[in-house]
């Protein structure tokens, strides 16, 4: 039991993957220092060099992993990852902190996630210099690749209660 909740069982180590929408699912690899491509392969990627894939960090920052490039799942914990169709990432600043992500647009959910706030009781914000900064719905998507860094923030959305 000990075992499998430190990620792994003999011989096997079991990390989370998953998709632009932070749906994630449970994969199965057998090399404890896998590379950017095993993990592709192992959660059912076929042609790995059109994908990204971006490893969710201790303090929940996002670090693209290089096909190449490899990472230990011998910490003790079940790593997740993130993976993308595509070859490109895109730059965002989300309050205040800058991050890498692997698809050309993302949703107001998505960043209330990214950001680690109650998707409740907190909005997002699209900053728009020079003019009104534009709330964005959870569903509503956001496109990444125009020229620039799209800048958002969170905070605590406009309640209606006890208002008359």
């Amino acid at each position: 039991m000990a075992a499998e909740q430190n990620g792994h069982d003999y011989g096997a180590f079991h990390i989370s993957v998953g998709d632009a929408d932070l749906n994630f699912r449970p994969v199965r690899i057998d090399d404890p220092v896998p590379t950017g491509r095993q993990i592709l392969e192992a959660a059912g990627v076929r042609i790995p060099e059109e994908h990204l894939v971006f490893q969710i960090l201790r303090d929940g920052e996002l670090e693209e992993l290089r096909q190449d490039e490899t990472t230990d799942l011998r910490g003790g914990r079940v790593e997740r990852f993130l993976i993308f169709p595509g070859a490109e990432s895109f730059r965002i600043e989300l309050d205040g902190h800058v991050l890498e992500w692997g698809a050309c647009a993302i949703s107001g959910r998505v960043l209330k996630t990214l950001a680690k706030v109650d998707p409740k009781t907190y909005g997002v914000w699209l900053e728009v210099r020079g003019a009104e900064d534009r709330p964005i719905g959870d569903t509503e998507l956001v496109r990444l690749d125009g020229k620039g860094l799209e800048r958002f923030f969170t905070g605590i959305s406009q309640t209606t209660e006890g208002g008359a």
